[in-house]
């Protein structure tokens, strides 16, 4: 078992991860850490539903808005970014909660899967980019599968990050991120983690969760969030977001601005249902039925007390006032 406790919100988009990791850390006296690929970067406010200020309750919130969106990041960027800022908050005496729905992330960062450093390399991730730009994602995804399925049957087609990272670790090692990741599950996990998931047993209560948050992200301004990325040089990561590169159609005359619309709930539920398989795939995960519950009082109160059961105390309003 890991010595550094990590509790940790896992979940489907729009299922309430954000509100429920700021009042987990708002009542254990913990500090958030954004498991979100797309949150990292700065001007993409909208779209990945970053939390206002409102939002967090005056907890510290970390790894959100920190890059460009011209900006590389890998799943190992990320673990080293998150490990240091885990480090950071236990020194302070507080509790690390992640809240996120990038499954790679979550898994990478508390189950200590890595990748070496010696297997980056960046002119070669500038030419398979440049390569995915003449002839499409897919391209890039098929030449992944051919040397490495089963890491391909993890990775969406247009997941264009994930893909190019994938390609970039086998040429440079000779290694597979298959193989990488068996290897890097050898070795113990130093962190002692209680993962709590959100799920639902009617998915069309999520989906419609879904509808109603693009519908207000469109009213908050998503059109012209995208417009201002699309405009961007060198942000093919950005531009492959949901909710953004569905607006490219509309921009350039194809379709009406409500084709876009339904076009971006349709790929976020899909989304969701990924997030789903994969987080059920995780061992130890403790699940809370969001539409079972009679209120957020009630979702609260039960995650709460599967925190409780690992002895860590809930803060008191004097803890809070230091």
């Amino acid at each position: 078992m890991g010595s550094i406790p990590v509790a940790a919100v896992v979940g489907p988009t729009a299922s309430g991860k954000s509100k429920l990791a700021a009042v987990i850390a708002k009542n254990f006296g913990g500090e958030v850490v954004s498991a979100d690929s797309m949150q990292i970067y700065k001007g993409m406010d909208i779209g990945t539903a970053k939390p206002s200020k409102e939002e967090m309750l005056g907890v510290p919130h970390h790894l959100i808005g920190f890059l460009e969106p011209g900006e590389p990041f890998s799943a190992a960027d990320y673990v080293e970014a998150a490990s240091k800022t885990i480090r950071e908050i236990c020194a302070r005496g507080h509790l690390p909660v992640i809240a996120g729905g990038t499954g790679l992330y979550v898994r990478s960062l508390l189950y200590n899967i890595s990748f070496p450093p010696e297997s980056r390399d960046p002119g070669l991730r500038a030419a398979l980019y440049e390569k995915a730009e003449k002839e499409g994602a897919k391209a890039l995804w098929d030449e992944l599968r051919s040397f490495d399925p089963e890491a391909a049957a993890k990775i969406h087609p247009n997941n264009l990050g994930r893909t190019v990272r994938a390609i970039e670790i086998y040429r440079v090692t000779g290694v597979t991120m298959t193989e990488h990741v068996r290897r890097s599950r050898e070795a113990p996990t130093p962190y002692d983690v209680c993962a709590i998931g959100l799920t639902f047993s009617d998915r069309a209560a999520l989906y419609g969760r879904i509808n109603v948050r693009v519908d207000k992200m469109v009213a908050d301004g998503l059109p012209e969030e995208a417009r201002k990325i699309a405009g961007l040089k060198n942000a093919p990561t950005a531009m492959q977001a949901i909710g953004y590169k569905e607006f490219i159609p509309y921009f350039e005359g194809r379709c009406t601005l409500g084709d876009s619309v339904e076009q971006i709930k349709r790929e976020t539920r899909r989304y969701a249902k990924r997030q789903l398989t994969w987080f059920r795939r995780g061992a130890g995960i403790h699940w809370i039925t969001v539409d079972a519950c009679a209120d957020f009082a009630e979702e609260y109160g039960r995650a709460a007390e599967f925190i409780e059961a690992k002895g860590w105390p809930r803060w008191t309003a004097a803890d809070q006032k230091d």
